[in-house]
Parts: C-alpha cells; sequence; structure tokens
C-alpha cells in the first residue's frame, strides 16, 4: 500500500463498540472492495492471574474498524504461534494470508507489569516486519493493544495510525417535565474508558482539543447564557475566558496553543476575535460592518484562518491574513458552505456543503479547486477529522434522532453510530497523543 491509498483510510477507526453510558455501536453501511487479508493469532499469556484486558482482541477490533483489512477468525486458523520459531508460511499462505501478527505477554515486576513480544509478517515474501517488545503496567494493556494496532497499521500503509488518538463528544437525553440533559464525554478512539466532562441541564457546544491534547475548549450555557470556558484534562481544573453579552462561541486553538480565535458579539453583530490565552487580551479581525461572521479554524501556519461568512450575500468560506487583515473568498461551488475543517496536510477543507437543498458533508480540494460530496445522508453537521486525515466524524439524523457517523475522505467507508436513547452531537478527535 502507499499514500495513494490515503482517501480509502479509516485509519484510526474509531469506534465504537459497546461505549460506556453513552451506549454508541458501530454500524458499517458502506466498505471498500479488495481489502488486504490479515490475520491476528491470540496473544499467548503465560501468567497465573486474569488479564482485564485481551489484547489481541482489540488490535483485531482496531484493524476491522479501519475498513482496510479482512480479519481472518481465530477458529479457521490452522494453529496460534507466539513466536517466530512457531511460523509456517505455507499454511498462512494456503489460508490466503497476506500478512500475520502474533504475540506472546508475560507478567513481570513481581506481576505489576506484563511484558508483550509481538511481530507482523509478510507472508507472501516471508519477511520480519516488526519484532518489538513493550513493558506495560497491567492497566496500560489497552493503551498497548491501540500502539500495535498503529504501528501494524503505518508499516502496511505508510500512514501514521491513530486507534491511540480519543473524541469528545455531548449526549443529550430528553427528561420529565420538558427538561433536557447534556453531558459532555471524553472516550478512547474505540469507545472505551469514556468518560464524563461535564454534567448540564443548559446546552454544551463545541468541544475542542488544544494541539498538545491536554486541555480542551467548549461553550456552556450553565449560568443561563454562552461562555467559553478551556479544561485541563489531568486535573479537571476550569476557566472561564469570556463571559460577554451576546454571543461567546466557537473556541479554536492556535497551532501552537497560545492562542484561542472565538465568536463573539459583544460589539453588535458576531465578529471573529483572538485571544492571547495568557494575557486575555483581545483583537478583532477580519472586520466587516454588516457581515455575520463566525467558526474560525486556523491553517497550519497560524498565520491565517478560514472561516464562515455571509459577506458574500450566503455562507461561504473565506480567508483571513492575520497579518494584513486581507479577507479572500475561498468557496464558490453552492450557495451554502460552511463549518470549515482544515486538512492535516493542508490540501484541503472539510465542510458542511448544501446540495439540492439537502446538507452534506463534503470535501474542497484546494489545488483542484473541486468539492467533492462525501455522504449521502441529510442534515450532516459538526465534521471533525481524524490526525492521519483519513476520516472525518460528524453528526447527523437518523429517525428523527441525533447520531454520529463516519466516512473516509474519498467517501467509500462509512459508518453509522447510533446511541440507544440519547442523542449524541458535537464530536471533536483529538490530535495524535503521546
Amino acid at each position: 500500500m502507499n499514500r495513494q491509498l490515503t482517501g480509502l483510510i479509516l485509519g484510526v477507526m474509531l469506534l465504537i463498540s459497546g461505549m460506556a453510558r453513552a451506549e454508541l455501536t458501530i454500524e458499517i453501511t458502506q466498505g471498500i472492495d479488495n481489502p488486504t487479508p490479515i490475520a491476528i493469532s491470540p496473544f499467548s499469556w503465560s501468567g497465573h492471574y486474569a488479564l482485564t484486558e485481551d489484547v489481541s482482541a482489540i488490535i483485531t477490533a482496531d484493524l476491522t474498524r479501519s475498513g482496510l483489512f479482512q480479519i481472518m477468525p481465530k477458529e479457521d486458523m490452522l494453529s496460534y504461534p507466539d513466536r517466530p520459531q512457531h511460523v509456517f508460511y505455507r499454511d498462512w499462505r494456503a489460508l490466503g494470508r497476506d500478512y500475520l501478527v502474533i504475540g506472546r505477554m508475560a507478567p513481570t515486576n513481581n506481576n505489576q507489569s506484563v511484558e508483550i513480544e509481538y511481530y507482523l509478517f509478510d507472508v507472501l515474501r516471508q519477511k520480519t516486519l516488526i519484532g518489538k517488545k513493550i513493558v506495560a503496567a497491567n492497566n496500560a494493556l489497552r493503551d498497548v493493544a491501540h500502539r500495535i494496532s498503529d504501528a501494524v497499521f503505518e508499516k502496511l500503509t505508510n500512514i501514521p495510525g491513530a486507534f491511540s488518538t480519543r473524541m469528545l463528544y455531548v449526549s443529550g437525553k430528553v427528561l420529565g417535565g420538558g427538561q433536557y440533559n447534556y453531558q459532555l464525554y471524553i472516550a478512547d478512539a474505540d469507545g472505551a474508558r469514556a468518560k464524563l466532562v461535564l454534567n448540564s441541564d443548559e446546552p454544551i457546544v463545541s468541544p475542542t482539543w488544544s494541539p498538545d491534547g491536554r486541555q480542551i475548549a467548549y461553550v456552556s450555557f450553565e449560568n443561563g447564557r454562552p461562555a467559553i470556558y478551556r479544561q485541563v484534562l489531568a486535573t479537571g481544573e476550569r476557566e472561564k475566558l469570556t463571559n460577554f453579552k451576546g454571543l461567546n462561541s466557537s473556541p479554536a486553538w492556535s497551532p501552537d496553543g497560545k492562542q484561542m480565535a472565538m465568536v463573539l458579539s459583544k460589539d453588535g453583530s458576531p465578529d471573529i476575535y483572538i485571544m492571547d490565552l495568557d494575557s486575555k487580551a483581545l483583537r478583532k479581525v477580519a472586520k466587516h460592518n454588516f457581515a455575520i461572521d463566525t467558526e474560525p479554524q486556523w491553517l497550519a501556519d497560524g498565520q491565517s484562518l478560514v472561516f464562515t461568512s455571509n459577506r458574500g450575500g450566503q455562507p461561504q468560506i473565506y480567508k483571513v491574513d492575520l497579518h494584513t487583515n486581507a479577507v479572500t473568498r475561498v468557496t464558490y461551488d453552492g450557495d451554502y458552505n460552511a463549518r470549515a475543517r482544515v486538512m492535516p496536510d493542508g490540501s484541503g477543507l472539510i465542510m458542511v456543503h448544501r446540495e439540492n437543498g439537502r446538507f452534506h458533508i463534503a470535501r474542497y480540494d484546494m489545488e483542484r479547486d473541486r468539492t467533492y460530496v462525501l455522504t449521502s445522508t441529510e442534515l450532516d453537521e459538526s465534521p471533525s477529522i481524524a490526525a492521519n486525515g483519513s476520516m472525518v466524524m460528524y453528526a447527523t439524523k437518523r429517525a428523527n434522532r441525533g447520531i454520529l457517523a463516519a466516512v473516509s475522505i474519498d467517501g467509500r467507508v462509512k459508518f453509522n453510530l447510533p446511541s440507544e436513547g440519547r442523542d449524541v452531537r458535537e464530536p471533536a478527535w483529538s490530535p495524535f497523543l503521546n
């Protein structure tokens, strides 16, 4: 495989079976032709106590959800090798496998940690592609499994895996007496270890990650009007950044994490401001006398923003140079383009695009100046891009209920992510995490 497959990659793939509390489940609705055949032999365990996680099962689930691999059921395997000398290539060739993953685990440090030794083999070329040892605490086995998935994925695709990333999302439910409950969650990329970040009877919107993944920002209406907060994940420490009269929305961290773009209407119409996070000083950018400017996102160089504006009469994507304050229009295809998200490689934008009166997720290719519609669902919104640029998660509607869905960058692989009894919305995918 090579980088031409980027559009096919679900790479990090998410998500999501059996998520705690929010109860998201994954429904594959469309896949690619000719996925790569691979076998993942069950990892052996020589300890005398039960492990809390099945490492090989997590790897199997990760690569299955990537959409690129056809995983062999373990019941169909002729043997379960756990070290290189036990691998007989002819057997795996006869079973139609191109690649094989094996591993073995042993207790260490007085049963306080586990040593995991794993290998990736190219069956056709009879070659070892990866051979590594990892020592991890007993309670970190899920992290190790995702790291192994990342390593296997990158070796076979030349694209970094993102199974170790995390996500934010908002879950909501109607309560008795017409009340509505909102919950902000953080979870692993596969939906495990969901943790409640904020519980409120008032709306929570626009969650977003700091570039280093250590902090988040969001808009909460908990005090009766919107305010922008940032929160340190490790400690839970919160800081209210804005609470101006009117609109306080759309926080977006700068690439260096020192500034935040946002939308404020404290002076009248909604305008884009940049806050220095140390001094809290504000400056207005992309000034316009009558337009509504909203939904800013930084370009990777930190010198410009893209944003949504109706200054041309209908919502379109614009770009502002932060040194000169010069504004240029980016999108022209269609009568509505909004909520732009910048591709990690800078090649284009993911956005909400209206076509034939329906809102879809689309990719705008900057080099070719072309728009590609990725989804066929309706009322699609809030796109968020995987850290490796392979996949887009977004919010949509099904049976009058909000669900999450996912689509590959070329639109060929698709998932639905419904939740039992709750609306799910406002997804935000993390950057790569250390």
